[in-house]
């Protein structure tokens, strides 16, 4: 039983790689062409895909998009400096 939760695992985990690698724009892949990544993740599952996480996805991936530009509207009466003046 340990050996099939193992090799589902790392299945599950091949397939995310997998569709990581497909997904993420050829201009934003790090270290090795596009088309290289997918095949070591295909052919080399577990150190292929921990390789790609590693070194070939683009950084700050999970970070937020930056917002427009210019100054952020008040998102509270109390961060309303006109609505300040006038209490």
């Amino acid at each position: 039983m340990p050996r099939v939760l193992l090799a589902i695992a790392v299945l599950a985990f091949t397939v995310y790689c997998v569709v990581d690698v497909v997904q993420t724009e050829e201009d934003k892949v790090r270290g090795l062409p596009k088309l290289i990544w997918l095949a070591v993740t295909l052919f080399v599952p577990l150190a292929g895909g921990i390789a790609w996480l590693i070194a070939g996805r683009p950084r700050g991936i999970l970070q937020p998009r930056p917002g427009p530009r210019g100054p952020r509207p008040p998102r509270g009466p109390d961060d309303d400096p006109d609505f300040l003046r006038g209490i």
